[in-house]
């Protein structure tokens, strides 16, 4: 019997470890871009009428997006909030900054969810296994890490990977391989834990590691690679680590 010794589990972010469902993105833009131009008049910010800040925000975040699906490359939204305020003679401090960020990122803060035992579940992990996180995202990691630390799961989680500050992006196996390099291990003794075929299982098993594909709306149509590990919930991790574990 030959046996697969697994060293760490890497976890994607967004329908994974937090699952936000189907979105109103209209909706969604409408409340942050209220939240955050409220914040920033509340500091005494000039920032002009809400209109304009509204259709200067949109214009700007559709141009952002395209241009990541354009390159491949995510932009870091904190960075890009720094710079378009300080041209506009916004001098915020650091946490103040963060804290518009924040602002952008709470109306998708309010609408997830996470699994109920979801720290039991990842504290049981970490008791066995090397735990980190690898992202395709432009959300800046304060806004992440702040949530992930609310839901009691972040310091159990110390290796973190966000697309926005690297070159590439899932599914690049590069990235995978950047994520192993930082957790120590050789890609095949990883499991990699994500919600879509396209990026997440295909970039895994592209970089050498186990994909696990979590049930989500986000999976699509078509069947994953031979190979793949199916759960409907992260805390039926543990039993199917052991079950890959034993494979012969």
């Amino acid at each position: 019997m030959i046996s697969r010794t697994i060293k760490g589990i890497v976890f994607d972010v967004g329908e994974t470890l937090l699952c936000f469902g189907p979105l109103d993105t209209r909706s969604l833009f409408n409340e942050a871009a209220r939240r955050s131009y409220d914040y920033l008049r509340s500091l005494g910010a000039e920032v002009g009428s809400f209109r304009r800040y509204y259709w200067k925000s949109l214009i700007g975040l559709r141009w952002h997006l395209l241009r990541t699906f354009l390159t491949g490359r995510d932009f870091d939204a904190l960075d890009l909030l720094q710079q378009v305020g300080r041209k506009r003679g916004l001098h915020l401090t650091e946490d103040q900054w963060r804290q518009v960020h924040w602002c952008w990122y709470e109306p998708l803060y309010k609408v997830t969810r996470v699994e109920p035992d979801l720290q039991e579940t990842i504290r049981t992990l970490a008791e066995r296994y090397k735990l980190g996180i690898l992202s395709n995202t432009f959300v800046h990691a304060s806004a992440i890490e702040r949530h992930l630390g609310e839901l009691g799961v972040l310091d159990y989680i110390p290796v973190r990977l966000w697309s926005y500050d690297f070159a590439f992006r899932k599914p690049d196996r590069r990235i995978f391989i950047e994520a192993a390099q930082r957790l120590g291990e050789p890609p095949h003794a990883l499991v990699y834990v994500g919600d879509r075929i396209d990026k997440d299982v295909k970039g895994a098993l592209a970089a050498g590691m186990i994909p696990v594909l979590k049930q989500a709306h986000t999976n699509g149509r078509g069947a994953p690679p031979a190979g793949t590990v199916r759960i409907e919930r992260l805390a039926q991790l543990p039993d199917r680590l052991g079950e890959i574990e034993s494979r012969t």
